[in-house]
Formats: structure tokens, sequence, C-alpha cells
């Protein structure tokens, strides 16, 4: 079954729909998936200090970072020992990660300090009940967790991604976290990541991305390395020019090309033309039939606040018409009135290139 859906992936033929909607497909990619692959954690600024801490997910599980007074970076998955309550919530400050429930509490390094009612208990070893470890690393000004300890380096994984990035001028260099939003989509996270990965849509669902960026096929670029890939559209000439009527015209350092930038699992960095900016766009899986947006947008100091509004409005409206095409793929998808679909390479070779990840991941 594998090498013939292997087969079907290398000729243009999609997963079967059914992946899309069957819980056991789903629970298998939270093992195979989500338990093996580097994730966003937050903005590192977040956890700069020691005490700091934030929460976030790999797949359904949750994860605790937290800065301890060694300077060290570290990561946990955020359940309780005792009987698996969330320890944290949110982001903030602690000298310890006390659980709410019976107040097991934790040092910052993970090893449980205290349990109450812990010395009527003969055989009570603390020193096995310490928080479950988790991997941490940090690229540019983001935090990254992986729930296994032997996954290859963050730094392997991203590959030529920076090295892309920095051809394009961009530069983490003084970019600052302003915003953080959340929103829930009707969908499996992979119809969430497909729709991301192409712009063939942009035309038709997009007119006014389509006015400001040429998506034409000849002038938007398309690339993929092993665990990532990357879209570069260049602003229209008529837009940089003072002409036409686009929603959005851009201004500033970075204004000539737009690039978006996608890494295995569910994570993408997207760059606006205009001054320095990043949106960091993070799916998180709910169920078969749910997916969560999490959007971090980051600008430097030069962007004035016109600016990051008609930036934010601009990717809002994009947001909006994508929320209603996923949920619709989902709802047909969910349906069973087809087993696949036919990809145009030419133009979806990303979409190509993820579905062979998820097939090989789930083999």
């Amino acid at each position: 079954m594998a090498t013939e859906i292997r087969s079907q992936i290398d000729q243009g033929i999609t997963l079967p729909f059914s992946w899309f909607a069957d819980p056991a497909v789903f629970a298998l990619e939270q093992q195979r998936i989500f338990g093996r692959g580097w994730q966003y954690a937050g903005p590192a600024e977040w956890v700069a200090e020691p005490g700091q801490y934030m929460t976030c997910h790999a797949g359904l599980v949750p994860v605790v970072v937290v800065r301890d007074h060694d300077g060290n970076l570290n990561g946990f998955v955020n359940i309780c020992r005792h009987r698996a309550t969330e320890v944290a919530q949110g982001n903030g400050r602690r000298e310890t990660l006390q659980c709410p429930y019976h107040a097991w509490t934790y040092g910052l390094d993970g090893c449980l300090r205290a349990a109450p009612r812990s010395q009527l208990e003969p055989e009570f070893d603390r020193s096995q009940l310490g928080l479950l470890p988790v991997a941490v690393d940090t690229w540019g000004p983001m935090v990254f967790v992986n729930r296994d300890l032997d996954a290859p380096l963050l730094h392997d994984v991203l590959g030529g991604l920076p090295a892309l990035l920095e051809t394009t001028g961009f530069s983490f260099e003084g970019l600052r976290f302003r915003e953080r939003r959340e929103s829930e989509l009707a969908a499996n996270w992979k119809a969430v990541v497909e729709n991301f990965l192409e712009c063939y849509h942009c035309p038709t669902a997009h007119p006014g991305f389509s006015k400001v960026i040429d998506v034409d096929p000849e002038a938007y670029r398309l690339s993929s390395d092993v665990w990532s890939s990357s879209q570069v559209g260049h602003v229209r000439r008529d837009v940089l020019d003072g002409g036409g009527t686009p929603p959005y015209r851009p201004s500033g350092s970075t204004a000539e090309a737009a690039h978006f930038h996608y890494l295995w699992p569910t994570f993408t960095l997207n760059v606006l033309p205009g001054p320095p900016n990043a949106a960091i766009f993070v799916f998180v899986p709910l169920d078969a039939g749910r997916t969560m947006t999490v959007t971090d947008y980051l600008f430097g100091d030069s962007a004035t606040d016109e600016q990051i509004r008609d930036m934010m409005d601009f990717g809002d409206q994009v947001g909006s018409e994508d929320q209603e095409l996923v949920e619709s793929i989902q709802r047909a998808a969910a349906s069973g009135g087809l087993d696949h679909g036919r990809l145009m390479v030419a133009s979806e070779h990303l979409i190509q290139h993820f579905q062979r990840l998820v097939e090989s991941a789930l083999a």
C-alpha cells in the first residue's frame, strides 16, 4: 500500500482524501510526525531572562519552555507526573513550576522538588518523577521544540533555508515581537499547509494579493530543500511605479519582493514587501478536522503604525479568503465522494514535496 501511494504521488496523484478526515490517521500523525518534528514554540524574547517561561504544543502534547538561573533554555512536557494536569499556562515568570491541582512543584530544571504528603509514601522516589524533557533550540528570534530527544539538530533540518533568506536581503536583526493572533479553522492541518504551499489559486481566490504580487507562473519562484520549501514573488512594476489600485502599496527597505517559507511539519515564515517584518504562521492540529492557526507578527523599529496596520490588514484579508477554501476542502474530503485528486505539478510541486514527507513519515 505504501509503495502504491508513493508511486501515485510521483505521478502527481494526491494523498487519499480519507487521510484528511480519518481519526486513525490523525492519531498516527501525532506519533510519527508531531512526536518527531521541530515545532515553533514562540518568540525568544519571552524566555530571555531567568525564570521566564512560555507554553506551546508539539502536536497535541502541551510543552513548557523555561530559562533557568544558569541561563539554560529547558523544555518539558507540560504535564504533571501526578495525574496529568497541565503545570503551566500562558507565559510569564516563575521561580518554580507548580501544578495548580495538588501543588507538585518542579524546579526550572524539571526536577520534582516537592509533593505534598509524599513522606507518607514509603517508596516515593522524587528523582524518578521529574517533568519529561523535550529538545529545545533557537533560530533567530524564535524558539523551537521537539519531543524526540534523538531528532536531528534544528540546524540540520533548516538546511539551506537560512542561506536562501539571506539572498533575499532578509535579516532577523532588529525584529521585535509585536502581536499574537489565534484562530481556528474547520480543516485538517494538511489541507491548511497545502493551501499555503501554492499560489495557483491566487488569481482566483486572492484578487487583492494578486494586484500587488506578480503571481504569473514564470515570475513566481518555487524551490524546495529536504525539509523546507520557499515561494518568492515580486511586487508588480505598476504598483512600485505608483499605478494601479492595490489594497496595499509597499514602501520601505524590502518593498520589491515577498517571500513565504515553509519548514516541516507546520511552521511558516512570511515576509511582506515593506519595512523590516516577518509573520510567523504555525498550524497546530486539534483533531482530524480542526486546526488552530497561531500568528506572531514581528517588525523592525522603522515600521510605522500605519505601515504595520496596512500589512496586517493585507494579511488578514488573504487569511479570510483562505479559511473559506480550506474549510470547503475539508467538507469535500470528509464526504467520501472522491478518493484522490490530480496536482498541477508545475505550479503545485511544493504540495507534492510535502505529501512525500507525509507519506514517508506514516509509512
